[in-house]
C-alpha cells in the first residue's frame, strides 16, 4: 500500500474551505485575509500563492478553483 502524498497547497484548499463553511471568510474576500488567520505561517503561504501566480487582491474562489497543483 503507498501513502499519497498531499500536496501543502491541497491543504490550504481545504482549510480555507472550512473558513467558508463556518462563515469566517467569504468566497469573495480577497486572498489577503486568509493572512489575518495565519499570522506567522502566512510569510510561506504568501510565497507559495505568489509563486502560483495569485495575488493577493484575487479573491479566495479563486483558489478553491485549482484542480491541480502541479510545482513544474
Amino acid at each position: 500500500m503507498t501513502q499519497q502524498v498531499i500536496h501543502p497547497m491541497v491543504k490550504l484548499q481545504r482549510k480555507v474551505g472550512s473558513l467558508i463553511a463556518s462563515n469566517s471568510i467569504k468566497p469573495t474576500d480577497s486572498i489577503w485575509k486568509i493572512a489575518l488567520l495565519y499570522g506567522d505561517e502566512w510569510a510561506f503561504w504568501k510565497k507559495e500563492l505568489l509563486d502560483f501566480g495569485f495575488t493577493m487582491q484575487d479573491p479566495v474562489k479563486d483558489l478553491l478553483e485549482v484542480e491541480a497543483w502541479d510545482d513544474e
